[in-house]
């Protein structure tokens, strides 16, 4: 590792929570440069929904660049462009009777979540937006005022003013309706919370910690979008692309958002990213909202290729099977140990599992990792350990990742008792 301390800024930050170089990677397995190998219970925050290197993909871009396919085109019109539009369309939005125009960003998720932002305040005329306590959006300026996690608003001088911050669903336990909540703020015109040009939600909190949202949340939450002229963003940039085992992760709770964000998994691992917004709110005048890397090609040609998975529902009923599995393993893991008062969270296959001791979960992941599973932390607090593994992950990984953190866990907690045992007998 001694070339990246020597040169790499600083910031970087999952090296240091997998401090291996890696060399390859397939499927939902990668490799060191000492040939170890790690199930990939990451997929690159979510990136790799398809898994690494699918073949499908692989193939796709070999042929494309060995016939001279366009790389770089700005928002010029290519091949690659129109026939991901065609098939998006005629996969994704047809048949789910969905009107959306589709803006090309710049490449990662908070370009989309930026254009998002500053698209609907033209609309509106208003500056407010309200976000939601837990919300992560995104890095730059406008998303990581939408974003509520203090460890990335410390001292980073954004401009704090014309976002509002409200409780997401379950922030203060089931007895609170927190949809309620807001209307009663946005009622009352002494509250302090100025009508909002939008609202902006992600329908589970993935980086604050695998928070999910109720249906019925859901709805309300649209409703007051309705009732008050607000727009309703849904950011899917985590959990879309068939994490929740329907393409958009707010299916199942029918609602109707204004705009979407898309990223990540959308690109197959390439970096893509996208606003769908209905037709009345493409306002933009040509070249208002610019960006050098604003459509990927190569992007464009494995997307194409991957939307095949959704021609049919046999992959949103192999993600359903797999959160059984998950789910069952992990409340068997929680019932197994409960000294350390776990809870399961989360929905399809991202899930999690919630731990209160300080610094538990972290050692849980450093010990998954020597035992050959990557696995992330979510969270303010670091409490939740994080299960984001590919969606096309083989059965039998799966369940070798399972037991690699029921094993870890036994470990941790023999480590900490024989630390309390030692600290007992020395005094």
């Amino acid at each position: 590792m001694k070339t990246f301390k020597q040169h790499e800024s600083q910031v970087r930050s999952y090296v240091r929570s997998f401090p291996a170089v890696f060399e390859k990677a397939k499927g939902s397995i990668l490799c060191d440069e000492q040939g170890k190998e790690y199930i990939d219970f990451f997929a690159g925050a979510g990136t790799l929904n398809y898994g690494h290197n699918n073949p499908l993909v692989s193939k796709a871009l070999v042929d494309y660049i060995n016939k001279d396919g366009i790389i770089h085109g700005l928002d010029k019109a290519t091949t690659a462009k129109k026939q991901f539009l065609d098939q998006f369309y005629d996969t994704i939005l047809q048949p789910r009777h969905m009107e959306y125009k589709i803006q090309f960003t710049g490449p990662t998720g908070t370009n989309a979540v930026e254009s998002a932002l500053k698209l609907v305040r033209m609309v509106k005329g208003r500056s407010n937006v309200i976000s939601f306590t837990n919300a992560f959006h995104g890095l730059t300026m406008g998303s990581m005022a939408v974003t509520a996690n203090a460890f990335y608003r410390d001292e980073a001088f954004i401009n704090r003013t014309n976002v509002s911050f409200m409780p997401f669903d379950g922030y203060f336990g089931e007895e609170v309706n927190t949809a309620e909540y807001l209307r009663t703020f946005l009622e009352d015109q002494s509250s302090g919370v100025d009508l909002p040009a939008a609202i902006i939600l992600e329908t589970i909190q993935a980086e604050g910690g695998i928070n999910v949202a109720s249906d019925k949340w859901l709805q309300d939450i649209e409703q007051i979008c309705r009732d008050f002229d607000i727009l309703l963003i849904v950011d899917d940039i985590q959990v879309g692309n068939g994490r929740t085992g329907t393409f958009f992760s707010f299916e199942n709770a029918g609602i109707n958002p204004d705009i979407i964000t898309l990223s990540k998994s959308i690109g197959g691992g390439l970096p893509l990213s996208m606003v769908l917004l209905k037709g009345e709110l493409d306002q933009w005048k040509p070249g208002e909202h610019t960006g050098t890397f604003r459509g990927n090609n190569l992007a464009f040609v494995a997307s194409r290729e991957l939307l095949s998975y959704w021609e049919n529902d046999s992959l949103s009923q192999t993600v359903q099977n797999k959160e059984k599995i998950i789910k069952e393993r992990l409340n068997e893991i929680s019932n197994k140990f409960p000294t350390i008062d776990s809870k399961v969270r989360g929905k399809g296959m991202i899930c999690g599992l919630k731990v209160p001791l300080r610094g538990f979960c972290g050692d849980i992941s450093e010990e998954a990792f020597s035992r050959g599973l990557l696995i992330e932390l979510a969270g303010a607090q670091d409490d939740v350990l994080k299960l984001l593994p590919p969606l096309t992950i083989e059965n039998d990984l799966l369940q070798e990742g399972l037991q690699i953190i029921e094993d870890s866990i036994a470990s941790v907690l023999e480590r900490r008792e024989a630390m309390v045992e030692g600290l007992n007998h020395d005094s």
